[in-house]
């Protein structure tokens, strides 16, 4: 129980800032599942799935006494739906027909289903806007919003295998690392900076897999 203690109130003090030792480790281990995810590996989904669960007691600040009052529930909101997400991803992943295998391959999405992300991602946060005002959310609401809509669709695409869930990523950190740096949340702001360029780069790594696969696929197909 000491270690689960000291995970709780450990505390990191910067100057006049107060950081939370879980938000760091919290999005250490984000940042690990990444790696696994770029790395398709099926280790990333419950590696992921811990960090999840440490940060939502972080952006509930009011509920656990933490030093930031500040509540984003769109980000605590989004831990809840990544563990489910998570969850669903991590089943995926160790039953598709290729399971023997420790990654996963990537493919593209189709156009209608970049359509319908798109279309996801923006009648969301003009759906959850209004919802996470009323509840108390912290200005600017809508980037709460997006960000909580934006992670659920990545999530989702990522249990998908579709290339593009690192797009989405890309999208929620620009508006997120701002809403972040705002709110008081620096750890976490500073690891969504970091996020931004490492899943530009993950994209690019899932796309350059894609090109080794496709002729492969053409090939069998034809």
């Amino acid at each position: 129980m000491g270690l689960i203690h000291w995970v709780f109130d450990a505390q990191l003090s910067i100057g006049n800032q107060t950081i939370l030792w879980r938000e760091v480790i919290g999005n250490l281990f984000g940042l690990l599942s990444a790696l696994g995810g770029m790395r398709r590996r099926v280790w990333a989904w419950p590696v992921g799935i811990v960090g999840n669960v440490l940060l939502l007691t972080v952006f509930l600040g009011v509920a656990f006494g933490t030093p930031n009052p500040v509540n984003l529930l769109g980000q605590a909101g989004r831990q809840i739906m990544f563990i489910a997400v998570s969850a669903y991803g991590w089943w995926r992943w160790t039953h598709r027909p290729s399971a023997q295998s420790e990654v996963v391959e990537p493919s593209w999405a189709s156009g209608r289903t970049r359509l319908l992300l798109v279309a996801a991602m923006i009648g969301g946060t003009l759906a959850l806007t209004p919802v996470f005002r009323a509840l108390g959310s912290y200005e600017p609401v809508w980037s709460d919003a997006w960000i909580f809509g934006g992670s659920i669709l990545a999530t989702y695409g990522m249990a998908k295998g579709w290339t593009e869930f690192w797009l989405i990523w890309v999208a929620v950190d620009i508006v997120g690392v701002p809403l972040l740096f705002s709110a008081g949340y620096y750890a976490s702001g500073l690891m969504y900076a970091f996020y931004g360029v490492f899943t530009l780069a993950g994209f690019f790594v899932w796309k350059r897999r894609n090109a080794v696969l496709r002729p492969t696929l053409e090939t069998v197909g034809a």
